[in-house]
């Protein structure tokens, strides 16, 4: 039987000479008529949309839903598939199915054609961001800066390297309960049962169920509390737990833990390092500084160093980052090395975009506004640290609260979990009377009750109850570990 004549690709107005190849698009599509079961074997990453053809594209989308409901798709089922659709039931004529079905190659091959179509739809992607990006930059507008061009170039570009094509589009219930399926799944085969990342501190990861993929999570508090030293030990932990598994089509896949970024816009990457290290190699940060160490110190503060220098942490120590650079950053990491945790030290230093808001107010909302989008598009959970007004410092109980935080409206909404770092024993100390008096017995009294404890009091949290979690506080060490409630004499 002689060739049905094709029906012609429209020509794009967009991109001059864009690539594409037509036969590819059939082989694949007549392997499919001839076995279902090559459907199965591009569906994970081949999607209606990557064909250029638009009548391959109806053709790909049908078999899909008949494919999806058990049903045998061939050129009989396509054809009763479009009976009610007059205007592709003329593009298809007589033959074109048949054809496809009978003139297909070898079903071997049929990965090969379906990776073809995907990679031409990203050259043809990528030409069209770089004609757009092209076009944008000639018009030189005021208001539209190289630096915004930049990194709306990169945001798209990160889209176009993730899934392929240009934005999310909306996404079926059926696919959306498959994921909420594996994750339970993940968290069933976990030790502890954790669905998100763990923070290695098990009383936390209990209420929390780990760090879930695309939460912001606020952790605040007053100067001293302890802000910073238990974020590093959460992205620290969450690293030495990074493992990954090869998945069957070869690709690998983290299984716990998390590629970690660091974004310390107060510390320095080395201040950070030199605390991490304290912790690991149990020697006071200050004495490493000092240099008023031992051989038998320095030694651990040697193998310390060789268990950490490997990990997956990314310390980026820029400081006055504005959120869209922070989020081009974060997309560079991701697309380079993977990423799993984004840690944000602290809110109240990240700038806006948009300089010219209205108020400290608005430039904090479209923080964390920007944090939560980018928490949602990599799909990550970021936990970013913030200050707390000085209003707590005016109560008897200075445990902190909701309305203690600065510009509490907009992060308090923006936020999927906030934590406070509380710390008694900081309030105690500051508070020793004189020596040899009886005040002063009744205060160690308090001291000795409160020594070493810490509190993560949970405020809010979307999927899961609030409450107040007991934890070991090191200061020497900087270190948060588990509270041992039956070895600890003051619990």
């Amino acid at each position: 039987m002689a060739l049905p004549e094709k029906v012609a690709p429209e020509t794009s107005d967009e991109i001059e000479n864009p690539p594409y190849n037509i036969e590819a698009e059939q082989a694949l599509l007549g392997a499919i008529l001839f076995d279902n079961e090559v459907y199965f074997k591009v569906s994970d990453y081949l999607q209606s949309d990557h064909f250029y053809e638009p009548l391959h594209a109806r053709l790909y989308e049908a078999m899909a839903k008949i494919i999806g409901q058990n049903r045998v798709a061939s050129p009989i089922t396509l054809k009763d598939y479009f009976a009610n659709d007059p205007a592709i039931k003329d593009e298809l004529g007589q033959d074109y199915l048949a054809y496809l079905a009978s003139a297909a190659p070898t079903t071997i091959s049929a990965p090969e054609y379906g990776r073809t179509v995907f990679e031409l739809n990203m050259r043809r992607g990528l030409m069209r961001l770089g004609q757009d990006m092209a076009g944008r930059a000639a018009q030189s507008e005021i208001d539209d800066g190289p630096n915004l061009q930049i990194q709306d170039a990169e945001k798209e570009l990160y889209a176009l390297a993730e899934t392929g094509k240009y934005g999310g589009g909306f996404k079926s219930f059926k696919d959306s309960l498959m994921e909420a399926i594996e994750a339970a799944n993940a968290a069933y085969k976990r030790e502890g049962g954790l669905s998100g990342v763990t923070t290695g501190l098990l009383d936390l990861d209990q209420r929390l169920g780990g760090l879930h993929p695309s939460d912001l999570i606020i952790l605040a508090g007053r100067p001293s509390m302890g802000k910073t030293s238990l974020a590093t030990n959460i992205a620290v932990n969450a690293a030495v737990a990074h493992k990954m598994e090869r998945q069957e089509d070869g690709s690998m896949k983290t299984v716990e833990g998390a590629v970690v970024a660091f974004f310390s816009l107060e510390m320095s990457a080395d201040q950070l390092a030199n605390r991490v290290m304290a912790e690991w190699a149990e020697v006071s940060s200050h004495k490493i500084r000092r240099g008023e160490i031992t051989q038998d110190e320095f030694e651990k503060i040697y193998d310390a160093n060789k268990r950490l220098q490997n990990l997956p942490l990314h310390i980026d120590d820029t400081g006055g980052l504005s959120i869209a650079a922070l989020a081009s950053r974060a997309r560079r990491l991701k697309r380079q090395k993977g990423l799993g945790l984004i840690v944000v030290d602290y809110l109240q230093l990240v700038t806006a975009s948009n300089r010219r808001s209205d108020g400290r107010v608005q430039e904090v909302s479209e923080i964390t506004q920007g944090l939560k989008a980018l928490a949602k598009e990599l799909n990550v959970p970021i936990i970013a640290l913030s200050q707390l007004s000085r209003q707590v410092e005016a109560r008897d109980d200075k445990r902190p609260q909701l309305s203690d935080l600065r510009e509490s409206g907009s992060i308090e909404q923006d936020a999927d979990v906030v934590m406070f770092v509380y710390r008694e024993e900081y309030y105690v100390k500051r508070t020793q009377p004189r020596e040899g008096t009886e005040e002063h017995f009744k205060w160690q009294s308090e001291m000795d009750a409160v020594r070493g404890l810490a509190e993560c009091i949970i405020g809010k949290q979307r999927h899961g109850p609030i409450g107040t979690v007991k934890m070991r506080f090191e200061e020497s060490l900087t270190k948060f570990s588990n509270l041992d409630e039956h070895h600890h004499p003051n619990y």
